[in-house]
């Protein structure tokens, strides 16, 4: 229980000095809004940031999805023919480490102005395929030696190989590196709303972007507040999942 409360203590400790540093100060609301502004302006806005967020979100997800059927796609072949892992591996440095703000405008370029849904998807997928393949690689890799032999000794096919010793090895470092693209599969999302969002796509970094320009900095702070708590809640249901499938996979 103390555990379990240990978090929400401190974040309403944090809250109680913001609040009250803003109150004593006397800090002007365009500046640094106070909690309780921050909590009006996300009940006024509240229907339009939550239309807002579901557009950011569905994006994340198709982006996550996309992602992960790539980047297993490639780890399965890897693991079935190392070559294709020493081929890509140049491809995947260059993924991970290319910031995808500066590839966002070329990439909204190519799905076509009047498409930009198109290119937050592809920028979502681009940032979130590297924890999903990198984790896929290291669990394929991390098969028991001893059983390797066993199905050396039994004349296992590669695919038999594959399926019944190498990914259920695999299956706590795909989960754990899901968990990890997912947030950052937000982040591309919102990185990609920042350069394409407009028109037809209006996200949560849109409404920031609107509210900032106008001043409207508790409203910006709302739209923050519900980016955050959509990924808190999107890392549970992951771990959530994560931690079911992993009981009844070990429970077989």
């Amino acid at each position: 229980m103390t555990r379990r409360l240990a978090p929400i203590l401190f974040v309403a400790f944090l809250l109680a000095a913001w609040e009250g540093a803003c109150r004593a100060l006397h800090v002007p609301a365009y500046l640094l809004p106070a909690p309780s502004q921050v909590a009006r302006a996300l009940v006024e806005a509240g229907p339009l940031l939550a239309l807002s967020a579901w557009g950011t979100l569905s994006t994340a997800l198709a982006g996550l999805v996309l992602a992960a059927l790539v980047a297993l796609a490639l780890a399965f072949c890897a693991a079935l023919k190392p070559i294709v892992e020493d081929a890509f591996a140049p491809v995947a440095a260059i993924l991970q480490v290319t910031p995808v703000i500066a590839i966002a405008p070329l990439v909204t370029i190519w799905a076509g102005i009047d498409h930009p849904g198109r290119a937050v998807t592809a920028l979502a997928a681009v940032i979130a395929f590297f924890p999903i393949y990198s984790g896929a690689i290291a669990g394929l890799k991390a098969a028991d030696p001893d059983l390797s032999r066993l199905f050396d000794l039994y004349g296992a096919t590669p695919w038999q190989r594959l399926w019944r010793l190498r990914l259920p090895s695999a299956l706590p470092a795909i989960l754990e590196g899901l968990k990890v693209a997912a947030g950052l599969a937000l982040v591309g999302a919102v990185a990609a709303e920042f350069v394409a969002g407009s028109g037809s796509s209006q996200g949560l970094a849109w409404r920031m972007l609107e509210s900032f320009n106008r001043l409207q900095t508790a409203r910006g702070f709302a739209a923050l507040a519900v980016l955050a708590a959509m990924g808190v809640a999107l890392h549970a249901a992951l771990a959530a999942a994560e931690a079911r499938l992993l009981a009844w996979w070990r429970g077989r």
